[in-house]
């Protein structure tokens, strides 16, 4: 069974994060996503890769992204 795309919204819900944070992850951490038009669309397996390899985690980044 192939993965759907999720949204933005969708992947900030199931990392439990902000949407805002999403979008900064994805400039300043190269959180994996892909552009479909105008929008962000996400793998959630290539997500959950990207944070079982350390790379959310940073603790140069501040709270407030």
């Amino acid at each position: 069974m192939t993965q759907r795309w999720l949204s933005v919204e969708e992947i900030a819900t199931h990392l439990g994060v902000s949407k805002d944070t999403v979008y900064a992850w994805r400039e300043r951490k190269g959180l994996p996503a892909h552009r479909v038009g105008r929008f962000w669309k996400f793998k959630i397996s290539e997500v959950d890769d990207w944070v079982r390899n350390g790379s959310a985690s940073d603790s140069s980044e501040g709270a407030n992204v």
